[in-house]
């Protein structure tokens, strides 16, 4: 299983908010040279964050995001269900016609779900203050990636 360069950029801006301080504004455009992404990108993935409750974001010329939430409030598995839209691991995961001749016997489909359940209950044992939980450390990387 692979995820989304979106799910991926999603948890970076989150981690890179977790380790600001408290009510501290950050800009996209600080947030993308920081990690020498594409701002473009990152406005997607922060309206879409802000969408769901995971950052707040303020318009305006002294606007800026920031966590909506505490960081450990904000429950990992959770943030890559919002920002995956496909766990279709195989064919026979979607609805539809399916072409493989072994559907109706096949066992293949269970072990691969219960494998993505397991990927899901490691994911649900992590806030994001457990992946900033370091953050003197991410703080100096963060600050020297500007």
């Amino acid at each position: 299983m692979k995820l989304t360069q979106f799910s991926d950029y999603s948890l970076r801006v989150l981690m890179y908010l977790a380790t600001t301080p408290k009510n501290e504004l950050s800009s996209i455009q600080q947030i993308a040279d920081t990690y020498d992404i594409s701002k473009n990108h990152l406005m997607k993935v922060t309206h879409a964050l802000g969408k769901w409750g995971f950052v707040e974001t303020i318009r305006g010329r002294n606007g800026g995001l920031r966590l909506a939430r505490e960081p450990k409030d904000i429950n990992i598995g959770n943030v890559v269900r919002h920002t995956e839209e496909d766990f279709h691991v195989v064919e026979c995961f979607q609805d539809g016609q399916f072409t493989c001749v072994l559907q109706d016997v096949c066992r293949l489909k269970g072990v691969l779900n219960k494998a993505l359940q397991a990927f899901f209950a490691v994911l649900d044992e992590y806030t994001l203050e457990d992946l900033t939980k370091n953050r003197e450390s991410l703080q100096d990387l963060l600050q020297t990636g500007q």
